[in-house]
């Protein structure tokens, strides 16, 4: 398989996210924003030690080809990766309240909402081409998505602002491509942090004094964080925003199977129907990939 490091990136950051609800179910009890603030602000923390202790010399070449380019290309990247931070505080706390306080199947969901979002971004904004096979796949995802809402139209909604915020990162990330990956995604944590910053003191709980919340806030910030963007970003430098899209229902697959096995929540005939019509669509957008078929595009 042509990239297959790429693709493999892709496929264990969406396999580690598709696990999310492990870690974060234990920490119900515990206000949305509460973890989102200290999930941020962990990121913000380990990365930036991890870049002035062991990246100094990365930081420098790209604050030096930052500093060469065009004032315009300047402006672009700073006000796009603004944008960025602001688009993954959004989706993250978005996924962890409808996670903690609506269903684990909603935000499988919305993973399923994101591939097709994306790639319809991708063909209008990056111009990438997509064959007959693969809009075949992304119809298919679509049908799956609209026999899902059937069953839950409310679960739709959020599933719709979740998956769009991060469909929007991803296609934003296309900007980055001359950038260390890990200093962009430094510089988001660090963003992000600020972001949240100033509603820290008025919005926070009482801070927590259980060990075990930092333990799952850690586990959540290298994990389920700091490691799948990283392999995310990688992934895309390798292949095109589509296809990491539609890769991304690995995620939601792995979430409706562990919503049903693990916490029990109702699943439905209908549902099962869904998700199966969207895993075969994943097949089929990237079959090429897979079977190795030279002339899949012609068919």
């Amino acid at each position: 398989m042509k990239n297959l490091k790429h693709y493999l990136a892709a496929i264990t950051a969406f396999s580690l996210w598709g696990t999310f609800s492990l870690v974060l179910k234990p920490l119900h009890s515990y206000a949305s924003l509460d973890i989102l603030f200290y999930r941020v602000f962990s990121c913000a923390i380990i990365m930036t030690v991890v870049t002035l202790f062991f990246r100094r010399l990365k930081l420098k070449n790209n604050l030096q080809y930052f500093k060469n380019l065009p004032q315009n290309d300047k402006r672009k990247i700073v006000v796009l990766n603004i944008l960025s931070s602001i688009l993954l505080t959004a989706n993250w706390f978005s996924f962890i309240y409808v996670m903690n306080h609506i269903s684990v199947r909603a935000t499988s969901v919305a993973y399923l909402v994101c591939p097709i979002i994306t790639t319809i971004l991708a063909f209008f904004i990056l111009r990438e081409k997509l064959t007959k096979l693969q809009w075949l796949s992304v119809f298919l995802s679509g049908v799956g998505c609209i026999l899902l809402s059937y069953s839950n139209l409310l679960d739709m909604v959020y599933s719709s602002l979740i998956g769009s915020t991060y469909a929007c990162y991803l296609i934003i990330q296309s900007v980055n491509s001359k950038f260390d990956k890990f200093l962009v995604l430094n510089f988001h944590m660090i963003l992000a942090a600020l972001i949240l910053l100033p509603f820290f003191p008025d919005y926070s709980g009482k801070i927590p004094t259980d060990f075990t919340f930092y333990f799952y806030i850690e586990i959540i910030a290298v994990m389920y964080t700091i490691v799948p963007l990283l392999l995310n970003l990688f992934a895309m430098s390798g292949i095109a925003s589509s296809k990491v899209g539609m890769i991304l229902n690995i995620n939601p697959i792995i979430a409706f199977i562990l919503a049903g096995t693990v916490f029990h929540e109702a699943l439905s005939g209908l549902q099962i129907v869904s998700y199966s019509i969207i895993f075969i669509a994943v097949i089929i957008f990237n079959a090429k990939e897979i079977f190795g078929l030279k002339r899949i595009e012609a068919a």
